[in-house]
């Protein structure tokens, strides 16, 4: 996905997002907050049960497995709350809820590259 997505919402709920580049997600908020993804930062902190086990919450992944050099082969919504990824390792399970995202935008600043 390259072009530009409109959508409307409370402010949990993103009003644009666009991918940059091969590597890079755009997340314009409803209060009007931009923050910018990098690929292999999200992909990072997939939320899957692959990724995470889902009885301890502890992270399976290991992050030094994730090059740097990751990028995004598409883009999908869910419903409307959510956004999958098919990322260039072949991975594409983890569901990132605009919740999660918001919460890395406002947290972590290794994910959050805001414009």
């Amino acid at each position: 996905m390259n072009e530009m997505m409109r959508r409307r919402g409370p402010e949990i709920e993103p009003q644009e997002i666009l991918q940059e580049g091969k590597a890079g997600l755009r997340l314009k908020w409803g209060d009007g907050r931009v923050c910018g993804y990098g690929a292999a930062a999200l992909r990072r902190v997939c939320p899957c049960a692959q990724c995470v086990n889902e009885m301890t919450g502890q992270r399976m992944l290991d992050p030094g497995t994730v090059p740097d050099d990751l990028t995004i082969e598409s883009i999908n919504i869910v419903g409307r709350y959510a956004l999958t990824f098919r990322w260039s390792d072949g991975h594409q399970t983890g569901i990132y809820s605009f919740r999660l995202l918001r919460e890395l935008c406002e947290q972590d600043k290794d994910i959050n590259r805001e414009s």
